[in-house]
């Protein structure tokens, strides 16, 4: 009984919007991800690469160990090993585009946070009552 009490606990906790909320963020940062590494791999690789004569960043590797092929059917029997330097750019790139675009977003929201509280203005002075209040309070307190 004590682990249904437990999950219904979970349950209240997950409906009142922390979960629904993390899960919802988790979603579309997920999606954010893939757009940003589209963005990357589609459209701002391809032309540093033709700026670099060509290049395409994922086809940079060093290879450890060739691939062992059978001589008469030319059939790959163990695959080479590589170091996929060009993947490992082309992430280091993705992450610092996606790294900047939250900064970004981070940014406005903060900005706009600021505003919202330079609209509200300072606290208004203390009317005659309220100041009237805090001396019998103080008064009271001794």
């Amino acid at each position: 009984m004590k682990i249904v009490k437990e999950f219904r606990a979970f349950t209240d906790f997950a409906v009142k919007g922390n979960m629904i909320d993390l899960a919802v963020g988790i979603i579309i940062g997920a999606a954010f991800g893939k757009i940003i590494a589209s963005l990357v791999s589609d459209i701002i690789m391809p032309p540093i690469g033709l700026l670099l004569g060509g290049m395409n960043f994922t086809d940079i590797h060093i290879t450890m160990k060739e691939a062992i092929t059978d001589p008469a059917t030319g059939k790959i029997l163990k695959e080479a090993v590589n170091l996929r330097i060009g993947n490992f750019i082309q992430t280091l790139v993705d992450f610092s585009i996606i790294a900047f675009s939250i900064f970004m977003v981070i940014k406005a929201v903060a900005r706009l946070k600021e505003k919202k509280v330079r609209a509200l203005g300072a606290a208004p002075p203390p009317t005659k009552d309220q100041e009237l209040l805090t001396e019998i309070r103080d008064l009271l307190k001794k």
